[in-house]
This record gives structure tokens, C-alpha cells and sequence, in this order.
């Protein structure tokens, strides 16, 4: 996969995510797509499927008021994808949280999703805050 189709399949696949659309995100990933989110944070785990971020998704926006996904840069390389992001929260005085998502490839598809957090504080501070609402 070139960076320029790998950039697209990155930015398709976030704006299938982000309107729900689940058909079309698991025509994007293997049957074994897994994510690994560390276990120190409160949707800390394995997500395995090809409804992995469907899964992931519903745990989240249970425990976070989201309100954007702020791409910063990306980058790419061999079967790797790299997004740079911040993740803004409803409640404004919370600080976003700054995080790469890092994408495996296989066979046109994503097989890996790991995220890394720069702060977990901020994703905790952010589960806290939804819990005092």
C-alpha cells in the first residue's frame, strides 16, 4: 500500500467510525483485526473481530464525552500507518488527550490497531468527569 492510498484507507475508515457506519469499517479490517488498549486505562484490553471497533467504540463513548478526534500529522511506512491525534473532551476544561493510533496492514486491509497515550491522566480525568455527570 502506497502512504497515499494508506492516507485515504486511514481517513475512510475514521469517517466510517465516526458515523457508525459498522458494515463498512468491517469490510476494512481482518476477521482477527485486534486492538490493544493498555491495561491501565479504564477500556484497557484486547477488542479481537471484525467488530473490534464496534466494540471499542461502545465502551469508550460510555466512559468518555468525546467531542472530536483532532488529526495532527500522519505518517507511513512498510505495512504501517501512524496517526498523530489529539482527543477532545465535551468538557472543555479537561486537557485533550494527545495519542498515536499505529495501524497494521494485511492484505489491503488493517489487521492491528494500538493506541499510545502521551498522558493517561487525561483519558482518566475524562472518565471521572463523565461518572460526576
Amino acid at each position: 500500500m502506497t502512504p497515499e492510498e494508506a492516507e485515504r484507507f486511514i481517513d475512510e475508515l475514521y469517517a466510517a467510525t465516526g458515523t457508525g457506519d459498522w458494515d463498512k469499517v468491517a469490510t476494512m479490517v481482518t476477521d482477527d483485526l485486534i486492538i490493544r488498549e493498555a491495561p491501565g486505562l479504564p477500556m484497557g484490553g484486547n477488542y479481537i473481530g471484525s467488530n473490534a471497533l464496534n466494540d471499542l467504540f461502545v465502551k469508550v463513548f460510555a466512559m468518555l464525552d468525546v467531542a472530536s478526534l483532532e488529526t495532527v500529522a500522519r505518517t507511513y511506512g512498510g505495512d504501517y500507518a501512524v496517526a498523530i491525534l489529539k482527543m477532545h473532551f465535551a468538557d472543555e476544561s479537561l486537557a485533550p488527550a494527545e495519542l498515536t493510533e499505529v495501524f497494521r496492514f494485511r492484505d489491503g486491509k488493517v489487521c492491528e490497531i494500538v493506541p499510545y497515550y502521551f498522558d493517561p491522566a487525561t483519558i482518566h480525568a475524562a472518565a471521572e468527569a463523565k461518572q460526576d455527570n
